[in-house]
């Protein structure tokens, strides 16, 4: 399967991907205060946008203003007080259901070239890798503000 395959499922089925996504991450009881904290709408936005990002990191191998998003949505959800365990765990099931979103969709369609395959599932894990980084590095740095904020006050 070539990039090029993914990006078109991705353009053509975000919006149904997302809202499955949705529903699997809001059974995971890993994810509770996730959803209690995060409104529903923003949630169901950024989950639509992380397929929409990935076009872009297919696309482009990098993108400085996804690294942008993903350090900003870090900030948020320290603000909002999400445990970086559910939030790092969201990102585990986002990752686990595009590969079987792959795995169902796309490489059942024609036959895979083995380097191809591998090629693409290493561009995707490299996203994912990337924006969880940057997400957590943002946590992690809000939390550290936050925390000093309140000591010095």
């Amino acid at each position: 399967m070539r990039a090029a395959k993914l990006v078109q499922h991705l353009r053509a089925n975000a919006d149904s991907m997302s809202e499955r996504l949705l529903k699997k991450i809001r059974n995971s009881s890993s994810c509770r205060d996730l959803l209690l904290r995060v409104p529903a709408e923003e949630h169901k936005r950024f989950l639509l946008n992380i397929y929409l990002d990935l076009v872009e990191w297919l696309a482009s191998d990098s993108n400085p203003a996804i690294e942008s998003r993903y350090l900003e949505l870090g900030i948020r959800r320290s603000q909002q007080g999400v445990p970086v365990s559910q939030l790092f765990w969201a990102v585990c099931i986002t990752r686990e259901y595009l590969s079987e979103y792959i795995q169902q969709k796309c490489l059942l369609d024609e036959t895979v070239e083995f380097w191809g395959g591998a090629t693409l599932l290493c561009s995707v894990n490299q996203f994912f890798d990337r924006a969880l980084y940057a997400t957590l590095v943002a946590y992690q740095k809000a939390a550290t503000d936050d925390l000093a904020g309140s000591h010095a006050a």
